[in-house]
């Protein structure tokens, strides 16, 4: 678990893919967090990435960094809790203009089931899971 958060903070921008109805659906995060020996990313409740992830947890990470790249299948699982939400917002505390721990829009999501595929031309994958 470790060296998929050094690779996504180290790449600085990641997409994750949800899924609305049928329709694929990525977009560029920015959030990953270790807090209570899982890995979380964070988004607000108002934003369709919410709703999406509310109907079907199942999502998909894919960063590039220094000629390689990584994907992590996963479901993403809502924890409500207080100290979750704040460990993320003092991980990344220019959220805080926009988002509070008790705000009610602050949302943060944990990796569960995972499968972490690490790649780069000319060599093997490499897949962890955790």
């Amino acid at each position: 678990m470790k060296r998929v958060y050094d690779f996504l903070k180290k790449a600085g921008v990641y997409y994750l893919a949800t899924v609305e109805g049928d329709q694929p659906r990525v977009r560029p995060f920015g959030t990953i967090n270790e807090f209570d020996g899982k890995l979380y990313i964070q988004t607000g409740k108002v934003k369709p990435t919410s709703h999406q992830l509310a109907a079907k947890p199942k999502a998909e990470i894919c960063a590039f960094c220094d000629g390689a790249w990584i994907r992590v299948a996963c479901e993403l699982i809502e924890d409500d809790r207080f100290e979750a939400k704040k460990s993320m917002l003092d991980a990344y505390p220019n959220l805080r203009g926009m988002y509070d721990e008790n705000d009610g829009n602050a949302q943060v999501f944990y990796m569960q089931n995972a499968t972490a595929t690490f790649c780069a031309f000319g060599k093997a994958p490499e897949t962890v899971e955790f």
